[in-house]
């Protein structure tokens, strides 16, 4: 499981025509800096789990890596019954290419088109928030849930959204996209806030991502630290780390109060990196009733069920439960 995803000969391998909903399908998580692969079988048994960096900033070779990973795959389980990619963006419905995506070499380019050339069928493509809400709600902590709004907190901010069943995507391909919109009721210090990728300024993103979070407590005079050593330091009673904690929280809460108003989801799914942050599970839902419009609050924030596998997961069920929406 921790071979070379370029098997002897993957890159020359002629690929299987796509089989039926009897086979495997392989799953890949196309991330900033790591991407991963499973090949699902039809019990949802994961056959196969693999992980290497991406190739940052290198579109061709990305399209590559993707190519070789179903290579191996057949080459060890034949014929795939589909294949499922999560990407830090999405596809734009009007043009077809990618957008709005941390990963800005993808950006404007066809990769759609390209990987179904690469890889003689089309693959199913979709945010890589939506395949973890996907996974999440299907068989993961948000199981059994009316709806689920599933939340990426890691390089950058994401999210995705199911109810009853059925993954929400919408027109424009954009439902879910929380992270870039402005933190919501500002205080002072915080406008006009850090400059986004997106162009703008203030995005959640930019305060509640990983670096961003890193970014605040450097900011404040903290020392260079990951989100989970700031959270480790804050435990362990350094005062600049729980201040830093401190106003994460508080914007956290700002921002998601804001969408449970809207969408009321029953179960909140953490994800990401700083998921991985057991303080976030008691000090979100305390602040919560300060922002949200309820006499009470019963949203569970729940942990992820299949943690960091669970985008990788979501793009496999991806290829077998949407293939007529994502894959045409």
């Amino acid at each position: 499981m921790g071979e070379s995803l370029f098997a002897e000969g993957a890159e020359g391998h002629s690929l299987h025509a796509a089989g039926g909903l009897d086979n495997p399908v392989l799953g890949i998580d196309l991330g900033g800096t790591k991407t991963e692969a499973i090949v699902l079988s039809p019990a949802d048994v994961v056959l196969d789990r693999r992980r290497v960096a991406s190739p940052t900033g290198d579109y061709d070779a990305t399209i590559r890596l993707i190519r070789g990973l179903a290579a191996t795959a057949e080459d060890r389980f034949g014929p795939l019954g589909g294949i499922g990619i999560g990407i830090p963006g999405a596809l734009s419905p009007a043009s077809g290419l990618v957008k709005n995506a941390n990963s800005t070499w993808l950006n404007g380019r066809a990769l759609k088109a390209d990987l179904a050339a690469a890889l003689g069928r089309t693959p199913a493509i979709a945010n890589d928030a939506d395949c973890f809400v996907l996974s999440e709600a299907a068989d993961g902590a948000g199981k059994g849930a009316e709806s689920v709004w599933g939340l990426i907190l890691g390089t950058g901010v994401g999210s995705g959204i199911v109810v009853r069943g059925r993954l929400l995507a919408g027109p424009n391909a954009i439902a879910g996209e929380w992270g870039h919109n402005p933190l919501p009721r500002p205080k002072d210090e915080e406008r006009p806030g850090p400059a986004c990728y997106c162009g703008k300024q203030g995005c959640i993103e930019t305060f509640l991502s990983g670096p961003g979070f890193a970014a605040d407590h450097r900011a404040h005079g903290g020392a260079d630290l990951s989100p989970t050593a700031i959270a480790a330091a804050a435990a362990d009673g350094d005062p600049a780390a729980a201040a830093s904690l401190g106003r994460y929280l508080d914007r956290l809460a700002r921002a998601t109060a804001t969408v449970i108003n809207l969408l009321d989801p029953e179960v909140v799914v953490l994800g990401g990196g700083l998921s991985n942050i057991a303080a976030l599970y008691t000090g979100l839902p305390a602040l919560w009733p300060r922002h949200v419009f309820s006499d009470r609050v019963l949203t569970r924030l729940l942990p992820p069920l299949h943690g960091d596998a669970s985008g990788v997961r979501g793009a496999a069920r991806m290829a077998r439960k949407y293939p007529e929406k994502f894959s045409n």
